[in-house]
C-alpha cells in the first residue's frame, strides 16, 4: 500500500536525479548512514566526461564568503512543515485563489516548491537591505531549532526568527549572504521558463546582491539594474550627499523564453492626427529618409525615380543637394502605394512624397532604466495613512505602482502567479489589485511574512494590530474594498447595454507554517520507550484538525492550496473532495469498507485516508481492492 511520505524533498537527491538524467553512466549507488543503498554521482566517472576543467586551477574567478557552503546546503535540506489553514483569517474562503502565508520565508518556498515549481510568473521581493538598524532572518545553520530558542531572547511566540546584524558584526556581509543565497536558490525553481524576478536594494548590499544573483540564475539571465528615486524632495540639510535612490534588479529565468512587454505609451498618439472615417489616428511622414544613413551611398537600391502626379519624375534629392536615398525599395513601397498610403503634396511648387502611418491600438515605447515618475516613499505612507486613518502604518512601504511597473514589464498576464516572500507592508496585493484596475488582467499572488511582532509603541498597536501580519492582512481587505467601491461607482455610470466591469479576486486564504500535523515516528530504539508506542496509535497531534491534515496532502499530490474543497458525507463520514475529483480524503476514526467504497465510486483521481483511522483488518485489506473494483485509475495512499 502506497504511504504518502512526510517532508519536503531532500534537494540533492533531486540534483543527482537531474544529473542521472544527462550522464546515466556516472551514477553508482552507496551505503548511506543508515545502512541502506542510495542513489549518488560518482565524481572519478563525471570528470572523465567533463575533463578536468576547474581542477587544480588555484586561481579562478569565484565570489565566496564564510558560511557559503552550509548556504547552498541548506537549500537542500528537508524539513518536516505543513501549512495550516487560517479560515477565521481569510477573505472568500472558499472562492479565493490568492495566498497570505505566515511563517519563515525560508520554510514557506520550500513548501511550495512541491506544488508550485516552474509556475510563478513573476517574483518581486524587498529583503532587508542590511543598513545596521533593520532586521535579517537568523539562519544558523550550526544549530537545531531548539537550541536556538534556548539561547536567543529574540525568537517569540509569534514565530519570529529575526535578530538585528549590527555593524559591529564580524560576519555583517556574510549573515547577510547567507540569509538570501538559499532563498534566491528556490525562488529560482519557482520560477516559469518565462519568469522574471525583480529584487528591491540600496547600496549596502547592491553588489553582493549582483553577484550573488549571477551565480544563481546566470549573468545570461540579467536583464537590467533599475533606479528608482524614492526621496522627490530631501531634507536633512545636515549632510553633504543624501541617498535619494535604490536599486530594482531584473533577472529571468531563461533570457531564451522570457517575453518581456514595452511600456504602454498612449500619450505617442497625441503626434498623430484624425482619428480618420476608420477611427484610426494617422500622420503624414516625409517618404526620404532623413538623419543617418541616409544618403544613396549608404542604401544604393532606395535610389531611385518615382513618378510624381503629374508625371513628371522625382528622386531623392537632399535640401544641400547630395544623392539621398528612400526609405522603402521598390516592392515595398508598391505594397504601400496599393494600400493608398503613398501621399503626394506639393511644396515650394515641387511634388513630394510622404507615406501615411497609424497609431497603433496600444502605442508602446521602451522602458529607461531610471525610474524618477514614480510615487515617492513619502507620498506612498500618504496613501497608508488614507487607507488606514493613522499616519506611520508601515516604516518604508514600496508604492504598489512600482510593483505594478515590474508587473507589466514582466509581461504578467490572466491568472498568472505573482510571489512576494518578503510581503513586509503586502504592497505585492495592492499592486495586483491596482494592476487589475488599470490593466483589467487580474493575476494571482502569493504573499510570505514572518509574523514579526510590532514594537510595544507602534501606533498601530493602539488599534488592535499585533503583527505586521495583521497590518498587512488589513491592508489587502482595505485595498480590496476599495477597488470594489470603485468598480461599483464605474458600474453605475455605464451606458445602457453596456457590460459592468466585473470584481477581481479580492480575497485571501490565510496560512500558518507549522510543524507536521504528525508525531514524529524518526526516532531511534534508544530515542523511545514501549509506554510511548501507545503515543503513536493516534498519529496525530493533538489540536490538530481534518482540515489542517488535508492542507498537509495537497502538496504531496501537486495540488495547489487555492484549491477549491467540497465537504461530502459518505456512509456517515466526512470525505473531503478537492479540485472537483481531483482528491478525495477521509480523515475521520473507524473508517469502515462502506465508506471506502463511496470514495471509489466518485473515481478520484488520488484517494487518502489515514492508516491509523481504518475500521478494523479487514477495511485494511480491502482498501486497495475496493478501488480497483470500482476506479483502476485512482491512486489510493494513506497517511
Amino acid at each position: 500500500m502506497e504511504k504518502i511520505e512526510l517532508g519536503t524533498p531532500d534537494g540533492a537527491v533531486e540534483n543527482i536525479e537531474k544529473i542521472a538524467e544527462l550522464f546515466p553512466q556516472v551514477v553508482t549507488e552507496v551505503e548511506n548512514t543508515d545502512g541502506e543503498l542510495a542513489r549518488a554521482v560518482d565524481f572519478d566517472a563525471l570528470r572523465d566526461l567533463l575533463g578536468d576543467v576547474a581542477e587544480g586551477q588555484r586561481e579562478r574567478y569565484q565570489f565566496t564568503w564564510p558560511g557559503k557552503r552550509e548556504a547552498k546546503a541548506e537549500a537542500r535540506r528537508p524539513i518536516y512543515k505543513t501549512m495550516i489553514p487560517e479560515p477565521g483569517k481569510s477573505k472568500d474562503w472558499d472562492t479565493t485563489e490568492n495566498l497570505y502565508i505566515e511563517g519563515d520565508n525560508l520554510d514557506a518556498l520550500k513548501i511550495l516548491k512541491e506544488t508550485y515549481a516552474g509556475k510563478v510568473k513573476l517574483i518581486y521581493i524587498d529583503p532587508p537591505y542590511n543598513t545596521g538598524h533593520d532586521f535579517v532572518y537568523d539562519d544558523d545553520f550550526a544549530k537545531t531549532r531548539g537550541e536556538y530558542n534556548a539561547e536567543s531572547g529574540d525568537y517569540d511566540e509569534e514565530g519570529g526568527r529575526l535578530v538585528a546584524n549590527t555593524e559591529g558584526n564580524g560576519r555583517f556581509h556574510s549573515d547577510w549572504c547567507s540569509m538570501i543565497y538559499p532563498r534566491l536558490t528556490l525562488a529560482r525553481d519557482l520560477l516559469a521558463a518565462d519568469g522574471t524576478i525583480f529584487i528591491s536594494i540600496d547600496e549596502n548590499e547592491a553588489n553582493n546582491l549582483e553577484k550573488i544573483c549571477d551565480e544563481v540564475f546566470g549573468r545570461a539571465n540579467f536583464l537590467t539594474r533599475f533606479i528608482w528615486r524614492k526621496v522627490d524632495s530631501p531634507n536633512d540639510n545636515h549632510v553633504v550627499i543624501t541617498p535619494d535612490h535604490e536599486y530594482i534588479f531584473a533577472y529571468c529565468k531563461n533570457a531564451a523564453t522570457v517575453t518581456l512587454r514595452q511600456r504602454r505609451a498612449p500619450e505617442l498618439v497625441d503626434a498623430y492626427n484624425g482619428p480618420d472615417e476608420n477611427g484610426r489616428y494617422w500622420r503624414d511622414r516625409l517618404l526620404r529618409k532623413n538623419g543617418k544613413n541616409s544618403l544613396r551611398a549608404d542604401r544604393p537600391t532606395m535610389y531611385y525615380a518615382l513618378t510624381a502626379p503629374d508625371g513628371s519624375e522625382v528622386w531623392p534629392i537632399r535640401e544641400d543637394g547630395r544623392e539621398g536615398r528612400w526609405a522603402a525599395g521598390p516592392s515595398s513601397l508598391k505594397e504601400i502605394d496599393a494600400r493608398g498610403d503613398l501621399i503626394w503634396k506639393q511644396r515650394d511648387g515641387k511634388w513630394v512624397p510622404y507615406t501615411r502611418e497609424y497609431a497603433a491600438d496600444n502605442p508602446t515605447k521602451p522602458w529607461m532604466t531610471i525610474w524618477n515618475d514614480l510615487p515617492a516613499m513619502r507620498q506612498t505612507k500618504a496613501g497608508m495613512k488614507d487607507l488606514f486613518g493613522i499616519s506611520n502604518v508601515f516604516d518604508t512601504p514600496k508604492p504598489p505602482a512600482l510593483i505594478q511597473r515590474c508587473m507589466e514589464l514582466g509581461g504578467v498576464k490572466e491568472g498568472e502567479i505573482v510571489l512576494d516572500f518578503f510581503s513586509g507592508s503586502a504592497a505585492t496585493a495592492h499592486a495586483a489589485l491596482d494592476f487589475y484596475s488599470n490593466e483589467e488582467v487580474a493575476a494571482k499572488w502569493i504573499l510570505v511574512q514572518i509574523p514579526e511582532l510590532l514594537d510595544e509603541g507602534a501606533e498601530a498597536r493602539q488599534f488592535g494590530f499585533k503583527s505586521i501580519c495583521d497590518l498587512g492582512e488589513e491592508r489587502i481587505r482595505r485595498a480590496g474594498e476599495k477597488i470594489a467601491n470603485e468598480i461599483d461607482e464605474s458600474n453605475k455610470q455605464l451606458e445602457l447595454g453596456a457590460e459592468p466591469k466585473p470584481y477581481p479576486d479580492l480575497g485571501f486564504r490565510v496560512l500558518r507554517i507549522d510543524s507536521s500535523n504528525f508525531k514524529d515516528f524518526y526516532l531511534t530504539p534508544g530515542e523511545t520507550s514501549q509506554e510511548s508506542l501507545f503515543d503513536f496509535a493516534d498519529n496525530v497531534k493533538e489540536g490538530r484538525s481534518e482540515l489542517d491534515l488535508l492542507f498537509e496532502v495537497l502538496p504531496k499530490l501537486g495540488i495547489p492550496y487555492s484549491a477549491k474543497i467540497e465537504e461530502r458525507v459518505l456512509a456517515g463520514k466526512k470525505v473531503f473532495f478537492v479540485d472537483g475529483d481531483k482528491l478525495a480524503a477521509c480523515f475521520d476514526a473507524n473508517v469502515g469498507s462502506d465508506t471506502i467504497e463511496e470514495m471509489a465510486k466518485a473515481k478520484p483521481w488520488y484517494a487518502v485516508i489515514r492508516d491509523s483511522s481504518m475500521a478494523d483488518d479487514a477495511t485494511h485489506a480491502n482498501y486497495e481492492e475496493l478501488f480497483r473494483t470500482y476506479s483502476p485509475d485512482t491512486v489510493p495512499q494513506v497517511i
